[in-house]
């Protein structure tokens, strides 16, 4: 079976694994550099999640540079035809991230592994480290996926807008600080990411998800952007609506490491 075809975004062990085989699969490790030299899936790519983010102060979350980021996906082995089934060991914050880039590169073939390595079956992992590719990659970047700080601000107060912050409570109400100024972009709705995930579940979304999203109003009739710190914890969030079917989301890369940074920018507490 190498067909991925009439798969949802979010699939499972068991979907994944008689297509493991599939010549467009590009499989990506996002766990950490010991876990996944301990055992990974087989064929796949490790990558450092920290290398799809810029890196610098004060929003560490925007994007790399264009050279940075064709250098990664030369070296996953980049292609129009390619299939990626992305992982992580935390529960989809860097996996999340990931899809959210491909989204930015105008690549719509993806899918996440639930649970990532936790539900993947112990007795199948590999340690053999797969070549880098190497692929000649020339990339084109959308804009589509993310919300700058402008854009947001243009937004705020719009009826048809969900503001998701992925963030803890206690930087949601700036009791933790993490940038010059502390608080919640208004008009912001609070779950914190690690609330999606069902820890007794292998780490896997939780299944009531879309429960709680309506009971909070994050609503698949708004605008859902979705931000953290650093636009990883939001990479799940972002994953989570657009696994919903959420015809609108957006990412604010930028996120409180720039919004709360920013002398021009309004902050709730």
């Amino acid at each position: 079976m190498t067909d991925f075809s009439g798969l949802p975004l979010v699939i499972e062990a068991a979907d994944l694994l008689p297509r493991l085989d599939c010549p467009q699969l590009i499989l990506v490790d996002l766990t950490s550099a010991n876990r996944y030299a301990s055992g990974h899936i087989p064929g796949a790519r490790w990558i450092d999640g920290k290398r799809t983010q810029l890196g610098q102060p004060p929003a560490p979350g925007l994007l790399p540079a264009m050279s940075d980021l064709q250098r990664l996906f030369s070296e996953l082995g980049h292609r129009d035809d390619a299939v990626y089934v992305v992982y992580d060991d935390e529960g989809g914050a860097w996996s999340g991230r990931f899809i959210w880039l491909l989204d930015v590169i105008g690549h719509r073939h993806y899918h996440y592994l639930n649970g990532g390595i936790q539900a993947w079956p112990a007795d199948t992992l590999s340690t053999e480290v797969p070549a880098s590719a190497n692929t000649p990659v020339t990339l084109q970047l959308h804009t589509e996926p993310t919300a700058t700080r402008e854009y947001l601000q243009s937004r705020l107060g719009a009826d048809d807008l969900a503001i998701w912050d992925a963030r803890a409570p206690e930087e949601f109400n700036g009791s933790k600080v993490l940038a010059a100024r502390g608080g919640h972009i208004p008009g912001a709705i609070n779950l914190e990411w690690i609330a999606g995930i069902d820890s007794n579940d292998q780490l896997r979304i939780r299944a009531d998800i879309a429960e709680v999203l309506q009971g909070l109003g994050i609503t698949p009739d708004k605008e859902v952007i979705t931000h953290c710190q650093s636009h990883r914890r939001s990479g799940f969030t972002y994953l989570v609506a657009k696994s919903l079917g959420y015809p609108r989301v957006k990412a604010y890369a930028g996120s409180w490491g720039e919004w709360g940074n920013h002398p021009d920018t309004p902050v709730d507490v």
